[in-house]
């Protein structure tokens, strides 16, 4: 069990949350900050005044009244109107993360829900009861409207959830692990499902995945470099420093310590006709540098809003006030997500030229054409270039903003969003496309260093190489590819292929 303080959770708890399940909880200071707020609403709620959310209709119905004894079934009754989801559930661990996130600005003060429905999600947590999240129908303005309202429905005994890996209606879920559907109370169904919470547990996905991408591409951009018997002269530190990006210079230093020792770069560093080799090598530093460089802007992002309040209206303790505002609009993690779809974008981009160069007889250097021994009667690695191309060019299509998009919803009412929903969800795809791109530049590097023995890479980079040989055995004629690419990308999706080398914390996503 893992105690939480909203206000202070780093995206390191976070990411360890999602990584292994932990079931969490709030810290007992967050307990009276909670208990004021909820007071405050009843009072509201048993008074005269409309309040927006609490005695009132929503949305473009803000103006309509209700009355006092039906405060209970109109935040019901709004929970089950606004589950709308479609497409593919969310998974699991991504779900797990969500309700998380919404503990956290619950646990703010602010939202004005009872202690007992702050530990109903507490309780689900802990019993591996998780809702059935449709991935579809937010435009992330409102809050993520949909998928939260999917969520509250299985806090009150409606919709689907999974207990253990089961899936089955939400209360026999809940009955399997010894809880009872909660009844809403004032504000308790609005606070629930608005919110940013599902762009936000998707784009930190994202975003931990861009993460293990973009440390994998200094390995095999290392890789790459000594393959095709590239010059390190541009990674010195001094040229770097000149320019000072903070990205640009952890990801040269981390590459010349990888190559270090390198008998293969150590063959031609003197008396080497080539002058400069090309950007897709020379240039790696200055484009996944300044990639991660917005990494680490997303991820300051992200932690923020992890740690907001984001439903309306927010009730305001100190000040006796219950106040409609708009931190529901999703419009900062729109932007981060989409940082992150340009930064995964440019480094698959440079990585798919490598393995370009790497393949071509005209540019790679003597490697024999498509790295294969016998050429000819054998193709090599042609197609699985061509395989990176089209996933490069998906990725390129997938990294236009969604940000900048916008549609008029709910009568007019919210008539700007931010579209930040698909702009989060679309990252899962783009990483796992980058896994690929990834994974062949490791298999063309290590066939290509391969071919310069018996010259010798440096150790770290025959660490690297071992690694990846335990599941995809070097290409010594034609085979069913396939499998040989889906191994290798799997050993970049889940770090082993990074974990292989030592590299700096910078280049790991890990904040100064």
């Amino acid at each position: 069990m893992i105690t939480l303080t909203p206000g202070i959770v780093t995206l390191a708890q976070l990411q360890d949350i999602w990584a292994n399940a932990h079931p969490v909880r709030l810290d007992r200071s967050s307990h009276g900050d909670i208990n004021a707020a909820a007071k405050l609403v009843a009072r509201a709620a048993a008074g005269a005044d409309p309040i927006y959310g609490v005695n009132t209709g929503f949305g473009k119905l803000a103006s309509v009244k209700i009355a006092a004894a039906d405060v209970a079934v109109l935040q019901r009754n709004l929970v089950l109107s606004h589950c709308c989801g479609v497409g593919a559930p969310l998974d699991v661990p991504t779900t797990r993360l969500m309700m998380v996130l919404k503990l956290l600005s619950l646990g703010r003060g602010a939202s004005g829900v009872r202690l007992s429905t702050v530990r109903m999600i507490e309780e689900m947590l802990a019993k591996g009861v998780t809702p059935l999240i449709p991935s579809q129908g937010s435009v992330g303005a409102s809050g993520d409207l949909a998928p939260l309202a999917h969520m509250a429905a299985a806090m009150i005994g409606d919709g689907e959830a999974l207990f253990g890996d089961r899936r089955m209606p939400a209360t026999a879920a809940l009955a399997a692990a010894n809880l009872s559907p909660i009844a809403l109370d004032a504000k308790e169904g609005l606070a629930l499902i608005n919110g940013t919470q599902f762009s936000t547990a998707c784009a930190l996905v994202g975003l931990w995945g861009a993460w293990r991408n973009a440390a994998t591409s200094v390995l095999t951009c290392a890789l790459s470099t000594d393959a095709i018997m590239g010059s390190t002269a541009p990674l010195q530190d001094r040229v770097h420093s000149l320019r000072g990006h903070a990205g640009q210079i952890a990801v040269a230093n981390a590459q010349r310590a990888l190559m270090a020792g390198s008998a293969i770069r150590e063959s031609h560093r003197d008396g080497d006709s080539r002058v400069q080799d090309p950007y897709c090598i020379r240039c790696q530093p200055q484009v996944t540098g300044a990639a991660m460089d917005l990494l680490h802007f997303a991820g300051r992002t992200l932690e923020v809003e992890a740690n907001a309040v984001t439903d309306n209206p927010l009730v305001l303790v100190d000040e006796g006030l219950i106040v409609s505002g708009g931190n529901f609009h999703a419009e900062p993690v729109a932007f981060a997500a989409d940082q992150i779809a340009i930064a995964l974008s440019e480094i698959g981009a440079i990585a798919q030229r490598r393995v370009a160069l790497m393949v071509d007889p005209t540019l790679s250097f003597d490697l024999p054409p498509f790295l294969t021994p016998d050429p000819g009667l054998n193709s090599g690695l042609m197609i699985a270039e061509v395989t990176t191309a089209a996933l490069m060019s998906e990725n390129k299509h997938l990294a236009n903003p969604c940000s900048t998009d916008s549609t008029p919803t709910s009568a007019n009412q919210e008539d700007h969003v931010s579209m930040a929903a698909h702009a989060a969800r679309r990252l899962l795809q783009m990483n796992a496309n980058l896994n690929v791109i990834l994974g062949v530049e490791a298999l063309c590097g290590a066939q290509g260093i391969a071919f310069r023995a018996p010259l010798q890479t440096s150790a770290p980079l025959q660490s690297a190489i071992a690694v990846l040989r335990r599941d995809v055995p070097e290409i010594t004629g034609d085979r069913f590819m396939a499998p040989a690419i889906t191994s290798a990308a799997a050993l970049v999706a889940d770090g082993s292929l990074a974990a292989a080398v030592t590299l700096p914390d910078f280049v790991l996503g890990h904040p100064a």
